[in-house]
């Protein structure tokens, strides 16, 4: 019960780790879609009463009624029923509950969920269900060493938390550059013009663009003017009227440029 991670071996021999889902994680993205399933229900039968609210004769002579009532019934079944199979089978073991939870149903072997795995374990809703508000099943969950219910031990499934993608850490630099939205793309160079630019230059924009943010604002000033006449010269840039910010935004955006060629060349 109070094992919350579980290692799982890939046929490709891949170790991974997954934090398993517990029963308050799972009953909240379920209370969720139910109420989800809930409002679609009352829409449906809202259309029912509309539907067959008409005294026309045209309605008496079909008993439209009758069948408007037999197709809302099966309609609420098979969505009651259909809505975690196909759910979790196209969107990779995340009913709209679970997604905004953040878990998802997977295969014990660490494989996505197949469609025959997702109607057993949902069809063995009935049996969890019992007797009364899945009872059975929170209890399953509730002290199974991996929290399953039967459906999942039937279909050999767990439930885990997604896995958070981890930001890579960002420098000064680059949070600076994000600051000002910047990106590689901002200027147009073809390649013909960047060879203009040798080792040397590239240096020199390396260790400029490093130091930047170190600098006070009067040294920043003189340092990028004369950086930027230097390699603007050799690109045959003009700089026209530019502020000192501009300018410093094309010299950043030209070490980006520069950095995939020569990052991992020197």
């Amino acid at each position: 019960m109070e094992q919350n991670q579980v290692g799982v071996k890939t046929p490709e021999y891949v170790s991974l780790q997954f934090q398993l889902a517990g029963l308050g994680s799972r009953t909240a993205a379920f209370i969720i879609d139910q109420l989800i399933l809930m409002a679609v229900q009352i829409v449906l039968i809202i259309g029912l009463v509309v539907l067959t609210s008409g005294d026309s004769a045209w309605f008496t002579y079909f008993d439209v009624g009758s069948i408007a009532f037999a197709i809302t019934i099966i309609a609420v079944f098979m969505i009651n029923w259909g809505y975690f199979i196909v759910f979790e089978f196209v969107s990779g073991g995340r009913t709209i509950g679970k997604r905004l939870i953040g878990i998802r149903v997977i295969q014990e072997n660490g494989h996505s969920i197949t469609f025959l795995s997702s109607l057993i374990r949902n069809l063995l809703r009935i049996i969890d269900s019992l007797p009364t508000s899945y009872l059975l099943g929170i209890i399953m969950i509730f002290f199974h060493s991996k929290h399953k219910r039967i459906g999942d031990l039937v279909a050999g499934t767990i439930v885990v938390h997604e896995r958070k993608a981890k930001r890579k850490k960002l420098s000064p630099l680059e949070k600076e550059m994000e600051a000002r939205g910047l990106s590689k793309d901002d200027l147009v160079v073809d390649e013909w013009t960047l060879q203009s630019l040798d080792k040397k230059d590239w240096e020199l924009l390396k260790t400029y663009s490093q130091r930047l943010l170190q600098l006070p604002i009067n040294e920043r000033q003189d340092l990028t003017q004369q950086i930027a006449t230097i390699l603007f010269t050799k690109l045959n840039w003009e700089t026209g009227q530019k502020n000192t910010r501009e300018l410093e935004n094309m010299l950043l955006i030209l070490y980006l440029q520069l950095k995939e060629e020569w990052e991992y060349e020197l």
